[in-house]
């Protein structure tokens, strides 16, 4: 089993500064879960570095919760209540997601604002080169993870009821603003290619008036698989899902095609052999994900390139941030700046092409 796999892969006893009393959630779920019945056991989810994630066992079922993590938050991050509202609306339109069952803003009960789910059984791969799977098995994995994402974006977000869930213009220049204020919020040294990028991206983005669901956090380890089948059952993690450009999401997920690959924290194709593995090129994929949503090509690829790895730059300093401030989910989150650094003069050369 990989590094990544075996760090992220089950639970663990919750950490100290993620407890709460389990005995007043219970009581919660007896009034608000239907069908919920105790005594109760709680464990905590390995991987993750945004939300602290719980499992929930009973005799008869097991649940996920997912929580606002206590302490100072940056502004607009951790929407557990959005999370909730999305997932709710697309397990009711059959999209694969978990069922939710409830939503709980009185934070007395955990410390923070939480909702709870079903927990699917499956297959998570933390390892982007799936070491355990056959050249067949790899390429039918990342067919469905494909195939799974277009139809999210060809669903209308007004029928499954997400009417408001976000704006429908200016989504590219409204991201970069929001990113590029969380990372001056976290910032903890300067970058220089960072500063460039925050002046650089706001200047360069290409017009365009397409609008669609966005996951927000499209990758591989944020899906649950068929326990045997190459079938993607439930899309997890929407904390940071709007409506905006299919582009911004779609280029987005294809960031390990364009990362540098730095360690084991970064999970980058950069290096591997993907023909031999039956992983497909960068190449193979746009083409594919442009045969099922209808488009010739996609146009300014250089600059998606550059703003997906910016933004995953500022994702990380974000973490690394929690660390500083001791709000970190997992143990394992960065605590250097390298990693941002490196995806910065990444970016800067997705840029400099553009």
């Amino acid at each position: 089993m990989s590094t990544r796999q075996q760090q992220f892969t089950g639970t663990k006893p919750v950490q100290d500064h993620l407890r709460f009393d389990h005995d007043k959630l219970e009581g919660w779920l007896d009034e608000h879960v239907e069908g919920f019945c105790g005594p109760l056991e709680v464990h905590e989810f390995k991987g993750g570095q945004s939300n602290p994630t719980y499992q929930l066992i009973t005799p008869n079922q097991r649940y996920v919760l997912r929580r606002k993590p206590p302490g100072v938050l940056l502004p607009s991050a951790h929407a557990v209540d959005r999370e909730f509202r999305v997932i709710d609306a697309l397990h009711r339109a059959g999209f694969a997601v978990p069922r939710a069952f409830a939503l709980c803003e009185d934070e007395s009960i955990t410390g923070t604002m939480f909702y709870v789910m079903e927990m699917v059984d499956g297959r998570i791969f933390w390892d982007l080169s799936l070491p355990e799977q056959t050249p067949a098995e790899r390429t039918a994995i990342y067919e469905t993870v494909v195939v799974t994402l277009a139809k999210l974006q060809q669903l209308d977000y007004a029928k499954v009821g997400l009417e408001g869930f976000g704006k429908t213009t200016d989504y590219m220049a409204r991201q970069i603003h929001r990113w590029s204020k969380i990372y001056a919020a976290s910032e903890t040294s300067k970058i220089p290619c960072m500063d460039k990028l925050n002046a650089w991206l706001p200047n360069n983005i290409p017009s365009s008036d397409e609008v669609c669901i966005i996951h927000g956090d499209y990758r591989l380890d944020n899906m649950i698989l068929h326990p045997s089948e190459p079938r993607v059952t439930a899309v997890l993690d929407w904390e940071l899902s709007t409506l905006g450009h299919p582009l911004g999401d779609f280029t987005y997920h294809m960031a390990p095609w364009f990362l540098p690959a730095a360690d084991d924290r970064v999970s980058s194709l950069e290096g591997l052999d993907l023909p031999a593995l039956g992983i497909p090129t960068a190449e193979q994929y746009i083409a594919r994900y442009c045969e099922l949503t209808g488009r010739r090509e996609i146009e300014h690829l250089e600059f998606y390139k550059a703003y997906t790895v910016w933004r995953l730059a500022a994702i990380y300093q974000g973490i690394i941030k929690r660390v500083v401030d001791g709000t970190a989910a997992s143990a394992d989150a960065p605590t250097t700046t390298d990693i941002v650094e490196q995806f910065a003069e990444r970016a800067w050369s997705f840029a400099r092409g553009a």
